[in-house]
């Protein structure tokens, strides 16, 4: 959220928390502002959602940072998120790394562990959400803090459990009857069928919509009515 897409406020009512970008990927203090004020008024809780300085690719493009910068970009979009949230007296509920950030996170356990010990320094209370089953969420347990197994409403899957890349034919999931039928099956049989038709095993505690997705609203509205029968 706070991507500047247009569709915040549509997309409020159907959810229970909002990963919103820092401003390096997409957004500014103002969209911060505005996002915030919209999860305020839903009940919907905040999250920062650090990702690369990478404005000109949406954050979606991979850089090799010596860790001690990577530590450093994501402890400055946490001080900037935190800042914009205190002025409302709020303090944020979790974090989520966007685009590129997120799937390195997901598969390299070296890249998952530094992100997670700057969440972790920054403020040990807050959750981190990663990729069910990933190097993120092993990575955050090891070191105490709180995680958030994150599965895909609008994503196909891999065998090894892995996003189908954005490139590849079939990696966005746009109808929303297959959409659902995946989110309840990852969260009613705990598993989830991949591009090969191969069925895995997979934790769900919380499910992401993109909000920049073509039929960001619609999946909202209606995997919130199947998901709160």
């Amino acid at each position: 959220m706070g991507e500047g897409i247009g569709n915040d406020e549509l997309i409020m009512p159907f959810i229970n928390s909002a990963n919103i970008a820092c401003g390096y990927h997409a957004g500014d203090v103002t969209t911060m502002q505005e996002t915030i004020a919209l999860c305020l008024k839903y009940g919907v809780a905040i999250g920062a959602h650090p990702s690369f300085y990478d404005r000109d690719n949406f954050g979606r493009q991979e850089m090799n940072l010596p860790v001690d910068e990577l530590y450093d970009l994501v402890t400055q979009q946490l001080i900037i998120f935190s800042e914009v949230a205190s002025s409302f007296d709020l303090k944020m509920n979790h974090v989520k790394p966007h685009g590129a950030l997120y799937n390195i996170a997901a598969k390299d356990a070296l890249i998952a562990n530094v992100i997670a010990k700057a969440v972790r320094d920054f403020d040990s209370s807050l959750i981190l959400v990663g990729l069910s089953g990933s190097h993120a969420i092993e990575q955050a347990k090891a070191i105490g803090l709180k995680t958030a197994s994150e599965v895909f409403a609008d994503r196909s899957y891999q065998d090894d459990g892995s996003l189908t890349p954005r490139s590849q034919l079939g990696a966005i999931i746009e109808n929303i009857e297959d959409a659902i039928r995946q989110v309840i099956q990852m969260i009613n049989e705990g598993n989830v069928t991949t591009v090969s038709g191969k069925v895995i095993p997979i934790t769900a505690e919380t499910i992401c919509i993109h909000g920049d997705g073509k039929h960001a609203v619609e999946f909202a509205k209606a995997i919130s009515k199947a998901v709160n029968r």
